[in-house]
């Protein structure tokens, strides 16, 4: 909590300012908002289809009123969170675009998950990260202004805290000062997500969210690097782009070009140019997404019983402008509320398929490579025996109702088709610098229901 960012919120908004509440009562609030508690209750405000969130926004109801923005996610079990300040009056709500201090919360936010989420799985570890959380944030957020969001790279304890340096022309970000031969390495990750139904009345939808991570060993207390990203021609472009603060200039119509629009002649297709002076450890210098025109593999899932069995089907094709060279690429497909496999009887036309230890999963190992038709397929008869308590249970998958999973990653390939010249970074420094870019595109959440049954989506189009 930072009371000089609290009284200027108060004093933008006035009468209508609406003050953070206690802690229990804030986080009981989120929960709600953020459907982790009475998820099975319907509230209009919350859980109606004419208010879908597209980010990770929301409006927090308060015995105040609506507390706005406030920025949050989940992650690995951990709630992240925190609340902006918006540097006007919040009637009417500005675009959410406009509200600089959104980047700097999101980025603050990932710092701190970056800190705490490799001690995860080790809790007296992970409670001494949390108790040494606050020195950190008193050093990266000095009167609530985000100045090093590399929360890993700050010191545990103020007596390790060495004299700030001399050099004015230093930014906070930069905590070291490299020495050595120059080298920039520039990795754009894709994540793609999708939900495939294969039917008539149901609208297939995939996502593609874009990543680009940088790590520039440059000596200097401020050095300037210019880097541009680049797409194939007619390529969809890049929208909603979050940059990070250590871009000194961008051109505001980049920032403008959001996905929520449907795409026209005039929308923003580029240059996609960032000069920035990085800070001294990898971070990442943009996200963005793009409307690209289909999912790379297309699938259709059937399941059906026939008596005491169960007949699948799965039919995966890669698209053709998609690279046929996967580092794996596996299709998962779970059985939920039901005994352990007992019987299974199996055909595909590429790869292997597995059975799991626990014999609640099915495990289609496709490989590195789709053969030349680009098509693969799998039919088989499962049969289960009874079912136990340690066996899987879904409240969204019951009866016929289930999907296939596919995990996948493609290196050296975007499907945005986003890549990075590595002659067209710019360093201004004596020597001359090593750059190094790579790609990959990697699946996300990508889900192909069985055609058969109802299955969750995430909007269905009126229909006449």
């Amino acid at each position: 909590r930072y009371p000089t960012v609290e009284l200027r919120a108060e004093t933008f908004n006035g009468s209508t300012h609406v003050p953070i509440p206690s802690d229990s009562t804030f986080l009981k609030a989120l929960l709600f908002e953020l459907r982790l508690v009475d998820d099975h209750v319907f509230v209009e405000h919350r859980d109606t289809c004419t208010r879908i969130n597209h980010s990770s926004v929301y409006s927090v109801s308060t015995a105040a009123g609506e507390l706005w923005p406030v920025l949050a996610f989940h992650k690995s079990g951990l709630i992240y969170a925190c609340v902006p300040l918006v540097e006007g009056t919040l009637e009417p709500r500005p675009p959410l675009l406009t509200v600089y201090g959104l980047s700097q919360g999101l980025a603050l936010l990932l710092g701190i998950m970056d800190y705490i989420s490799p001690s995860r799985k080790n809790e007296a570890e992970m409670n001494t990260k949390i108790g040494q959380l606050q020195n950190r944030l008193i050093q990266a957020c000095p009167l609530g202004t985000p100045l090093n969001t590399n929360i890993r790279s700050l010191n545990s304890s103020f007596e390790d805290i060495q004299e700030m340096p001399v050099d004015k022309d230093q930014p906070a970000w930069r905590s070291s000062t490299y020495k050595g031969k120059p080298q920039v390495n520039v990795c754009i990750t894709e994540k793609v997500k999708c939900m495939q139904y294969d039917q008539r009345d149901v609208v297939d939808t995939w996502q593609v969210y874009g990543a680009v991570n940088c790590k520039c060993d440059i000596e200097g207390s401020a050095p300037n690097v210019t880097l541009s990203l680049n797409l194939p021609t007619n390529a969809p472009p890049l929208q909603d782009i979050v940059v990070h603060h250590c871009v000194t200039s961008v051109d505001p119509a980049m920032l403008m070009s959001t996905s929520i629009e449907p795409l026209h002649d005039s929308v923003y297709n580029g240059p996609y140019k960032f000069p920035f002076i990085p800070p001294s450890d990898s971070f990442n210098l943009c996200y963005y997404t793009s409307q690209v025109p289909v999912p790379p593999i297309l699938g259709c899932y059937q399941l059906v019983e026939d008596g005491s069995q169960i007949k699948i089907t799965v039919n995966l094709k890669l698209h053709e402008s998609i690279k046929n060279s996967f580092e794996y690429c596996e299709a998962h497909i779970p059985f939920f509320n039901r005994g352990p496999i007992a019987q299974l009887e199996h055909k595909v036309s590429h790869g292997q398929l597995d059975l799991s230890r626990e014999k609640s999963l099915l495990v289609w190992v496709i490989g590195q490579k789709f053969p030349k038709s680009l098509e693969v397929s799998l039919t088989g008869t499962v049969s289960f025996g009874t079912a136990g308590k340690e066996h899987s249970t879904d409240y969204v998958c019951t009866g016929n109702t289930a999907y296939v999973k596919l995990y996948f990653r493609i290196p050296d390939f975007t499907l945005t088709g986003c890549y990075v010249d590595q002659h067209s970074v710019q360093i201004f420094v004596p020597g001359k610098p090593k750059i190094t870019a790579s790609r990959e595109l990697i699946s996300s959440d990508y889900y192909i229901w069985n055609s058969k049954a109802p299955a969750p989506m995430v909007y269905k189009p009126l229909l006449d």
